[in-house]
């Protein structure tokens, strides 16, 4: 299966939107560098820490799409605050296992769930009760490396 990069997202802090950028630098053990996760500044971090479901999140727009058609709303990929935006690819079925996006390698760690932090910032309740198992994946970096707008997600 192969997966298309739509957008790459990061927040220098917890206040700042979502910025769509055309290249992400991925370390190991730290995050996406200048996303707020990796200087453990993000919502969810657990200072001194490393989480590697924190590493990095991922979302498919026909998931967001569907959610929008359905009830007729305008959320964007930068409101669900997700890192990498793919098309074309069953997230959830990434859970336990290694998958590649151009030279990184990133491994399902467990779906990322709405949450109410999510639902309050959107100001929409349906979120929490209509994007579940639909929200995304939780990332953890095995190999770092960069992924710009033209790398493809290989299983």
């Amino acid at each position: 299966m192969s997966g298309k990069i739509v957008n790459l997202l990061i927040s220098k802090d917890i206040k700042s939107s979502m910025q769509k950028v055309n290249q992400i630098i991925l370390e190991e053990g730290k995050g996406i560098y200048g996303d707020r996760y990796y200087n453990q500044e993000g919502t969810f971090s657990n200072k001194g820490k490393i989480e590697p479901d924190r590493d990095v999140t991922l979302v498919e727009i026909e998931k967001i799409n569907e959610f929008n058609d359905k009830f007729n709303e305008n959320i964007t990929d930068e409101d669900l605050r997700r890192n990498i935006v793919v098309s074309n690819c069953d997230l959830n079925s990434l859970v336990d296992k290694e998958f590649q996006i151009g030279n990184v390698v990133l491994k399902g760690i467990r779906l990322c769930e709405p949450c109410k932090y999510l639902s309050e910032k959107l100001d929409n309740k349906k979120v929490l009760t209509e994007m579940i198992h639909k929200s995304g994946l939780r990332a953890q970096i095995i190999k770092g490396g960069s992924i710009d707008m033209t790398s493809q997600l290989e299983i």
